[in-house]
């Protein structure tokens, strides 16, 4: 099974890239699974502007292939401006509706305090209902003070983070190669 972890934001890597190792060594200990991440600070995606995925450069091939090809995937972003960062919604603008649909999604958010904890997980959630992506129940949050010295440290955070490992992997065993629910309207009218 091939689960993609994606860092949703254009900063250096930092704590949100670290939590994201943390969730991917956590999912990583089972044999059956094989963990790619993609991060969005190191990984250049070209600027959506219309044109079909395949004529996009290889970076940003690699990066529509790789979430095609998972079996579920894991989206993390920090809270940007009450929602989450324009390179990861130029990402999701760039896949095609087939890269998500009757796929599991996950999302792990930060922010700088608990107060904007839905930010991120509300606005994705209608993105990932567009594509007909099967978004899990709840997502992670975490703030600034579970990390020490850039890793995850606080007791619960890290709970949250192998909770939603845990959730992920079930979930994508569960619907392997089964459809769900009417085809997204998206999809109708490509």
């Amino acid at each position: 099974m091939k689960l993609v972890m994606v860092v949703g934001a254009a900063t250096p890597p930092g704590r949100l890239s670290n939590a994201v190792a943390q969730l991917a060594a956590g999912l990583a200990k089972e044999p059956d699974i094989e963990i790619e991440t993609i991060n969005l600070a190191t990984t250049r995606v070209e600027p959506c502007d219309g044109r079909k995925p395949e004529d996009y450069d290889a970076p940003t091939r690699g990066a529509v292939a790789a979430i095609a090809a998972a079996d579920g995937v894991a989206f993390a972003a920090p809270v940007y401006r009450a929602s989450f960062p324009g390179v990861l919604k130029n990402l999701l603008d760039i896949l095609p509706v087939e890269a998500l649909r009757d796929k599991p999604v996950a999302i792990l958010a930060m922010g700088g305090s608990p107060h904007h904890y839905l930010a991120v997980d509300a606005h994705l959630r209608l993105v990932l209902a567009w594509f007909g992506a099967i978004a899990l129940p709840n997502s992670a949050y975490l703030t600034g003070r579970d990390f020490a010295e850039g890793k995850v440290q606080a007791e619960g955070a890290a709970v949250d983070l192998a909770a939603l490992g845990v959730a992920l992997a079930t979930m994508a065993r569960a619907v392997k190669g089964r459809s769900f629910g009417p085809v997204p309207l998206s999809a109708r009218f490509t």
